[in-house]
């Protein structure tokens, strides 16, 4: 199963309906977690956003479109489900339901190198490619040449990649490849299903 099932499974073993969900890399900051004692005592909405930062190789990455990073990670469980498209996942709320954003950053220690960054590119594109083409979508040469660039384009000139220095040239560059290589895997499996 995929991450999505594990914590719609994990919910379900809670004690209580008020669930905080942390990845196992991500912590809470101070500020935060002032926050949220305060929403305990006076729960107001029926989910709250944070603001999560990433740590990318011992720097914390303050754009190329990966901060404020806004998170909901804070809820009423018996208004919602985890959603989205495996490996990205969402709580997704019901319709009607409120949503307020606290602040404080959820730290989020995402990759100690470059490698491991290269790593988890090659399983989330094969996974994000395999869920593309169950849910009836389809890449082509447009999207394999085109869509790389503008990211690019985007995430380090028009969200100031290029003021997290080197890192941030390097996620944006990383971002790019990790584009190329799904809608690449994409067109594979597209080929795949067609021949078989």
């Amino acid at each position: 199963e995929g991450h999505i099932q594990q914590k719609n499974w994990a919910i379900t073993q809670a004690r209580y309906p008020h669930v905080l969900s942390l990845d196992a890399d991500e912590v809470v900051s101070e500020r935060l977690l002032k926050e949220i004692l305060k929403v305990k005592e006076n729960w107001q909405a029926d989910g709250y956003y944070f603001n999560r930062m990433t740590n990318y190789c011992g720097k914390w990455i303050k754009h190329c479109g990966w901060y404020p990073d806004r998170k909901l990670r804070l809820w009423d469980s018996r208004k919602g489900e985890w959603g989205g498209i495996n490996p990205h996942d969402k709580f997704e709320m019901e319709k009607g339901t409120t949503i307020q954003h606290i602040k404080g950053d959820l730290y989020h220690y995402s990759y100690h190198s470059i490698s491991q960054h290269v790593l988890q590119i090659d399983k989330f594109t094969t996974i994000g490619a395999t869920e593309a083409i169950k849910n009836g979508k389809a890449a082509n040469i447009f999207l394999l040449v085109l869509k790389p660039i503008w990211k690019f384009v985007r995430d380090y000139i028009v969200k100031l990649g290029i003021l997290d220095g080197y890192y941030g040239y390097v996620i944006c560059s990383l971002s790019s490849k990790a584009l190329f290589i799904k809608y690449l895997k994409m067109i594979e499996l597209m080929k795949q299903v067609k021949h078989s």
